[in-house]
């Protein structure tokens, strides 16, 4: 349900940077740290853009995969079958330096002819 506020949120950031031209696409970007649902993001735009510029227009969603970098020994990994240790040396964890994005990353709009 925290889908729709955001989905909102992702259609007001594009209507204002479309300069009022119809919108074709949105692109998203999203980390897989986040609790955003890719299906449930597009079932509130389907529900939200009708009678907007972006009615009709596809969304994109790039995934960001995690990648953390050990707090111990600077070694930069993404963590395999959610364990989260350093390969390098086996500490737990580390500061997350991707995964946790959520951002419109570009939008598409209708070129006048």
């Amino acid at each position: 349900m925290h889908e729709l506020p955001l989905t909102e949120d992702i259609l007001r950031i594009a209507t204002q940077h479309a300069a009022g031209k119809p919108i074709i696409a949105i692109y998203l970007v999203i980390g897989d740290l986040t609790s955003f649902v890719d299906d449930a993001i597009q079932f509130y735009f389907d529900l939200i853009a009708p009678r907007t510029l972006a009615e009709g227009a596809t969304l994109h969603f790039r995934r960001v995969a995690v990648r953390f970098r050990c707090r111990s020994c600077e070694t930069e990994f993404a963590p395999v079958n959610h364990d989260w240790h350093c390969p390098a040396c086996g500490a737990l964890g580390g500061e997350v330096i991707a995964g946790k994005e959520f951002l419109v990353e570009s939008i598409e709009v209708a070129t006048e002819e």
